[in-house]
């Protein structure tokens, strides 16, 4: 015979009442008592009918996930699964599910985002990005729909909720750290100036200069797409200045690869003509020749934030505002050295 939630309430000894509201992960509900419940529903081999409770209470129990390129291209970043397995952990925990967009182009994905709300495929959107007039963030906020955001947002800041890192400090860290080691040519190859993190980490970096007294040089910044390679050429144009970085930092590890990989064709020792210095601290980076000197930027902290911010509006649509900064640490490895 089947198991029921009578069965589940009375042996966890509470009501059935109280198993209905920890399937629905009410928060009134404390964790001791959903620990309870949870495992004696395992115990018992109880799961509930998630697809007829949502039709009773008009929920997905889905939240959509949304990417600002297209997932074949997102997913060659290590960045993307790592914060996706921490959303998909907080998700676990409410009893959730994910839907990833798929879209290739922004209009794609931003034509998925109203189709899959106003469809009430989900119950609330995860935006894995912050971009300049981005219609996908008008959209939700204008929408009243639950959403959180990884990064800052440019408008709304004060009545969106958020997960990110302090941009401006780590970019400046970075940089007063080489100038630290006697580096004055230090050259930026960043994201693109649409995104929020771009503008964030080159202020940091104009910042740094400033106190160090050196003077900002455009001639030593690189500015590219967050998703598409980095070009030889570009690379060339740098180390073909009359006076050519002695140190470059990058926006992203896999950019780091890809100029070292550079460097290396143009027979340019790193970190022996020039040292490099990266953000995300992806698993191989401490695995190159030479280990590479990044920022850890708890990646996955970042999902699951976002995560919780977005579940906390979808039970509350009254819950406050929150904007939750995840710490970030500098890792030295063998890819700088002193001058």
């Amino acid at each position: 015979m089947a198991v029921t939630i009578k069965d589940v309430a009375k042996a966890a000894s509470v009501s059935p009442a109280t198993v209905s509201r920890v399937i629905a992960d009410n928060p009134r509900i404390s964790e001791d008592t959903k620990k309870k419940v949870r495992e004696t529903m395992k115990t018992l081999g109880y799961y509930p009918n998630f697809q007829a409770r949502n039709l009773v209470i008009q929920k997905s129990q889905t939240i959509g996930v949304i990417m600002a390129d297209s997932a074949t291209l997102a997913f060659q970043n290590p960045f993307f699964p790592e914060v996706l397995r921490g959303i998909s952990s907080r998700a676990h925990e409410s009893q959730y599910g994910l839907y990833l967009s798929t879209g290739a182009t922004p209009e794609e994905i931003h034509e998925e985002v109203i189709s899959m709300t106003q469809g009430k495929r989900v119950d609330g959107i995860i935006l894995l990005y912050s971009r300049i007039g981005d219609k996908i963030m008008e959209y939700l906020y204008n929408s009243n729909i639950p959403f959180s955001v990884v990064g800052r947002p440019e408008v709304h800041t004060a009545s969106i909720s958020y997960v990110d890192n302090d941009n401006v400090s780590n970019s400046e860290e970075v940089v007063s750290y080489l100038i630290g080691l006697g580096h004055q040519r230090i050259a930026y190859v960043g994201g693109g100036l649409e995104y929020v993190v771009s503008l964030d980490r080159l202020k940091g970096y104009r910042k740094a200069l400033e106190k160090a007294g050196i003077s900002y040089d455009p001639g030593l910044i690189v500015n590219q797409s967050i998703s598409s390679s980095l070009e030889e050429q570009s690379v060339k144009r740098l180390m073909e200045l009359e006076q050519p970085p002695t140190a470059i930092v990058t926006h992203d590890d896999l950019v780091a690869y890809e100029l070292i990989s550079y460097l290396q064709d143009m027979k340019i020792d790193v970190p022996g003509n020039v040292s490099v210095l990266s953000f995300n601290n992806h698993s191989l980076s401490e695995h190159l020749k030479p280990p590479l000197s990044t920022v850890d930027i708890s990646i996955y902290e970042l999902g699951l934030y976002s995560a919780e911010l977005v579940l906390e509006k979808i039970k509350d649509r009254d819950a406050p505002v929150r904007r939750i900064t995840v710490p970030s640490r500098l890792i030295e490895r063998g890819s700088c050295r002193s001058l």
